[in-house]
């Protein structure tokens, strides 16, 4: 039985060795080094620096869809990457600093209680 499952895993092994495990997380333009921006499938090495260089210039990215100011970057590589990337959620909470959602939501008011009357037995619905 255990040679059995060692040979399953050297062959599970073999077939994943060319895959990169990684978890998956979305990679914020503002603050992503250049290996992160290229851990992107469609950005490349010259992207990844063009979109820091971009970075130093002009500052924060507002949005994922001011990616194409990037030299580079078109609509296209734009619509292919934006599901990979995301603009200052990550700052915002490593900052301490809550997101525009969490700003938005309101808290619950806590569910009203109705006191049952001390004077009143409760009716024992399992007799009848």
């Amino acid at each position: 039985m255990k040679k059995m499952f060692l040979a399953l895993l050297a062959c599970l092994a073999i077939s994943l060795s060319g895959i990169s495990l990684s978890v998956y997380a979305a990679v914020d333009l503002n603050t992503a080094t250049s290996d992160q921006l290229q851990s992107v499938n469609g950005i490349g090495p010259k992207k990844a620096e063009a979109i820091i260089e971009y970075r130093k210039k002009n500052g924060q990215f507002k949005s994922v869809e001011d990616l194409d100011k990037v030299p580079g970057f078109g609509k296209a590589t734009v619509d292919k990457v934006k599901k990979d990337i995301t603009v200052g959620n990550a700052k915002a909470a490593a900052a301490g600093k809550p997101d525009k959602m969490a700003k938005e939501a309101k808290p619950m008011p806590a569910p009203a209680e109705k006191p049952m009357p001390a004077d009143k037995p409760m009716k024992d619905k399992a007799k009848k």
